[in-house]
């Protein structure tokens, strides 16, 4: 096991070296000028270069490259152009916003898709499996933006249950925190929900017709224990690493459902930082993010082999 998680950890350093080299180029595409909207409105010439030469705007941007990802093997991620606040900071600031958001999600995803892929898988061509179907490819068609304001409008405008918008940190108030976080999480969980519910009315009905399960049921089992103690654990294998890709797609930042209820996290930090130029930022935190979803595919390479006993007879 422990070679095959080198071997994948061996794999992922030059994915991360190509991801970097493209943060870092295209980013230089961005229209406008960082250092003009540090210098001020008198913009005086003196201030601008100064400025450009104390992040090293002047260079050929393979030096600045250099520079940069030598600094950032040494765990500096820069200084924010806008507020002069290290970006290792401002992201340790905003990830654990973006963890609660994304363990939120997958709950409610989990909670609706997976009994509902169950059922439809159980009753296959039936009236509840058309149900389940329906409802999954509304989840997947209906806006996450436009979810959230009508969620906003009935929730909170008409009803008063929860807040609009706004965070709190669950660690100075946890009641608050999760009242906050309850509509965005139930947006995202939403659309998540109808992927599973998908894989795992899939994954049911292949290992429905398994000889295994014909024979736990000539033994004479209930269908409920032949269902969920032999069915669905067997199932499992393709909807745990699916749901391990989804949590790293989460951790990139949810940036509309960030936006409308107004949460900082990482989708809201990518947004205001390409907004503001602040290349430091844009950088950092689409380096984090896909440092994230390569170690939650190692995540789920892990679980694969750990649940199929073929795979881990074959390491």
């Amino acid at each position: 096991m422990h070679i095959y998680i080198g071997k994948r950890l061996l794999v992922a350093i030059p994915t991360l070296l190509i991801v970097s080299i493209f943060v870092f180029s295209l980013q230089k595409l961005l229209p406008g000028d960082p250092i003009l909207a540090m210098a001020g409105e008198e913009r005086d010439p003196q201030v601008i270069e100064f400025l450009r030469e104390k992040y090293r705007l002047n260079d050929p941007i393979v030096y600045q490259y250099g520079y940069w990802i030598a600094n950032v093997l040494q765990g500096d991620f820069g200084i924010s152009l806008r507020t002069n606040q290290p970006v290792l900071e401002l992201i340790g600031e905003k990830l654990p916003v973006t963890i609660q958001l994304a363990v939120m999600s997958m709950i409610f995803a989990f909670i609706i898709g997976v009994p509902i892929g169950i059922l439809a898988a159980v009753k296959k061509n039936t009236v509840p499996d058309y149900i389940a179907n329906i409802v999954a490819l509304s989840g997947l068609s209906i806006p996450n933006f436009w979810l959230g304001i009508m969620l906003i409008l009935l929730v909170s405008v008409r009803l008063g249950w929860l807040p609009a918008s706004g965070y709190e940190s669950i660690f100075v108030d946890p009641v608050r925190s999760l009242e906050t976080m309850i509509m965005p999480s139930f947006v995202l969980g939403n659309a998540l929900a109808a992927t599973l519910m998908r894989h795992t009315r899939s994954a049911m009905l292949g290992v429905m017709k398994a000889d295994y399960i014909r024979t736990a049921r000539a033994k004479g089992l209930s269908e409920r224990v032949v269902i969920l103690s032999h069915t669905f654990r067997n199932a499992l294998l393709p909807i745990v690493t699916l749901s391990a890709l989804l949590f790293g797609e989460l951790l990139a930042g949810a940036v509309l459902t960030e936006q409308i209820f107004t949460i900082p996290g990482f989708g809201k930090l990518i947004v205001d930082a390409v907004f503001n130029r602040d290349y430091a930022v844009v950088q950092g935190v689409v380096l984090c993010t896909a440092i994230g979803f390569i170690l939650m595919n190692l995540v789920a390479d892990v679980l694969y082999v750990l649940l199929n006993p073929r795979m881990r007879a074959n390491l």
